[in-house]
């Protein structure tokens, strides 16, 4: 018995496709082809099967089964793939030999022939005439393990589109639910609008910004942290209804649920207030998951497809307020000392830093014991004014501002205000917060205040956690195309 041959090693493979690649050359073949007129894609072609239909289509070679003079071959794209069919006594020695020696999974080819289905039922395409159009000088992943390693999917984010279709998957659907979104919001009134990424002050959120200098002018400047500072200006200019989808930028840890760089999209509605921008969240989320994930019932699975959790988006979601919520965890929490309040924390198995002041252990409370438990949609509303500087004071309690914070599937979706519009109030908020680094606040967005901006109701909506929610990804690294990783 003949010993198996070893496996060829991954220099030896990169040579023989190199090889290959001269080959191709040797035939006046170009290896990196040109344009090539496809009549159809490849999943859209299966997709819209007409047997006996002339056919172009183009696409990556994913596998290939040669059975002496025939070779059937799947090729793909990002709709799809479809079976290919090419037959040696009908395409000629030169271009089958030339297909089967000298090209490999991987590559991408141009195939012109017509549809047909196969003995077993398959939609295939007869495969008439073959152009090479790209020659891969690297192997694909194993088709069946596809990216093991992690830092391999998120760095190489290429290979994990090719090689999972889950993957590729969820990047269409997210391409397609923010082209929603601004459609839902269009539909609707809301005007588009841009605002500066680049800001002499970073304000609009509680954030570490990243830092740059603008070399022409001479000046430091920040990549913004949020854009709502700006979006107010232009209420207080007459716009009433605007949003914006958005890049933001924070200077801060990463985790399953942060990237450094994140998509929002914000809106603001004069004459609103928060319970209608609610109304308008629920709505436009709801649209989203019947339009995309087929109902209303979001099933979450594993890697082996077995559902680890259902979350439910019936309508009307939950609405509770803050103070509430935490008095059931401890009903007796607001009656506690603030020494009180740690020792009973740590009873609850939550721990703080060293040096919180009283709200903040409250909102440690918050996060881990309702915030994280609570999956299926709720409304917590009217949160402590500390937390929320930049919404409106509650007329019958004026420890609490009118606010809400959608918390789905353990985790901040959206917040939304009803924004403060009192100058003179938000000067004193945003004094207490910025504390002695006084000159951090704004004072061209102050000076706008003073000229008059209407009552108005204004959301945020993170996307990259609501597209984890709806598809059911677990980290928000498997939603962002290319997330922040750090350098090799």
């Amino acid at each position: 018995m003949q010993p198996t041959p070893p496996e060829p090693s991954e220099s030896e493979l990169l040579q023989i496709r190199r090889d290959k690649l001269e080959g191709l050359r040797k035939l006046g073949i170009d290896p990196f082809g040109g344009s090539f007129d496809a009549t159809h894609a490849p999943g859209t072609l299966k997709a819209e099967f007409v047997e006996g239909t002339p056919v172009r289509v183009a696409g990556r070679i994913l596998s290939r089964r040669t059975m002496g003079k025939v070779v059937f071959f799947d090729i793909a794209d990002m709709t799809g793939r479809i079976q290919c069919y090419l037959n040696k006594k009908e395409i000629g020695d030169e271009t089958f030999d030339m297909f089967t020696g000298l090209m490999d999974i991987g590559d991408w080819v141009g195939i012109e022939g017509e549809t047909f289905i196969t003995k077993v039922g398959e939609k295939s395409v007869h495969t008439k005439a073959l152009t090479c159009l790209t020659k891969s000088l690297r192997p694909l992943p194993d088709k069946w393990h596809g990216i093991a390693d992690r830092e391999i999917k998120y760095r190489q984010r290429y290979l994990d589109l090719i090689s999972n279709e889950r993957s590729m998957q969820i990047f269409i659907t997210r391409s397609k639910m923010v082209a929603s979104i601004r459609s839902f919001m269009q539909e609707r009134g809301f005007l588009e609008v841009e605002t500066p990424m680049m800001q002499d002050v970073a304000g609009g959120a509680a954030a570490k910004p990243f830092e740059t200098f603008h070399n022409a002018l001479g000046m430091p400047l920040y990549l913004r942290i949020a854009p709502e500072l700006y979006l107010k200006r232009l209420l207080v200019g007459g716009l009433t209804k605007i949003f914006e989808l958005n890049r933001n930028f924070r200077n801060e840890g990463l985790s399953r649920r942060h990237n450094p760089e994140f998509t929002m999209i914000e809106a603001y509605w004069a004459y609103a207030d928060f319970t209608k921008m609610a109304d308008l969240v629920e709505e436009m989320i709801c649209h989203l998951a019947e339009t995309f994930c087929g109902g209303l019932l979001l099933e979450h699975k594993d890697e082996e497809g077995n559902v680890t959790k259902t979350i439910n988006l019936q309508r009307p979601w939950k609405r509770a307020s803050y103070r509430d919520l935490i008095k059931g965890v401890d009903a007796a929490w607001f009656d506690y000392t603030t020494d009180q309040k740690k020792a009973r924390a740590a009873e609850l198995g939550v721990e703080l830093g060293e040096r919180m002041e009283d709200y903040e252990i409250t909102q440690h409370i918050f996060e881990k014991l309702v915030e994280e438990k609570s999956f299926d949609p709720l409304f917590v509303t009217h949160c402590p004014k500390e937390l929320v500087p930049l919404a409106k004071q509650n007329t019958e309690d004026d420890s609490v501002v009118d606010v809400y914070e959608l918390v789905i599937n353990g985790q901040e979706i959206s917040p939304g205000y009803s924004e403060l519009n009192n100058p003179i109030v938000q000067r004193q908020r945003l004094e207490e917060q910025a504390g002695e680094e006084i000159q951090k606040i704004d004072e061209e967005f102050i000076t706008a205040l003073e000229y008059g901006m209407p009552p108005a109701g204004g959301i945020g909506i993170g996307i990259d956690r609501l597209i984890m929610m709806l598809t059911g990804a677990e980290s928000i690294r498997d939603v962002v195309l290319f997330p922040q990783l750090k350098r090799r």
